[in-house]
């Protein structure tokens, strides 16, 4: 089995729910594999968005590049629906003045359906999420 990554639209993930959007920033811009694209959000904190696999899959590596994120929490989902989420990952991300801030995590018990990306806070009114990147596999199709 090939190492893929899962996030990709192009590779069947979909953005499920995003708790703001903007006409010109929407939430598929994380996932579109395009690095010029963005998700923002449109003030107040926390902010959320769940991508959706269609599939079981392992996750091995996660890589979010945003702007302005100051706390991350990931919980992910092995269900057939976006219902049962559990803690994951929770991390505080460094300011980086100028430049994309570009969060690497070295996945353990990587298994989901969905994970669900909660800005708990950020260093100004507004954050982006320009990519969310999963390296891992699928593991099987959802049963109906």
């Amino acid at each position: 089995m090939r190492k893929v990554d899962l996030c990709l639209s192009s590779e069947g993930a979909e953005v499920v729910l995003a708790t703001s959007s903007d006409e010109k920033h929407p939430p598929e811009n994380i996932i579109d594999g395009n690095p010029e694209t963005f998700w923002t959000t449109t003030g107040m904190f926390p902010q959320e968005f769940i991508v959706c696999f269609h599939r079981h899959v392992r996750i091995e590596k996660l890589v979010i590049q945003s702007y302005y994120v100051r706390t991350l929490r990931i919980e992910k989902s092995t269900s057939n629906e976006p219902v049962n989420f559990e803690l994951w990952i929770e991390r505080d991300l460094v300011h980086t003045e100028g430049q994309l801030q570009n969060e690497e995590i070295m996945a353990h018990d990587g298994y989901a359906t969905y994970l669900r990306f909660i800005i708990m806070s950020a260093f100004d009114h507004f954050a982006s999420v320009h990519s969310v990147s999963a390296e891992g596999i699928a593991v099987s199709n959802l049963s109906q």
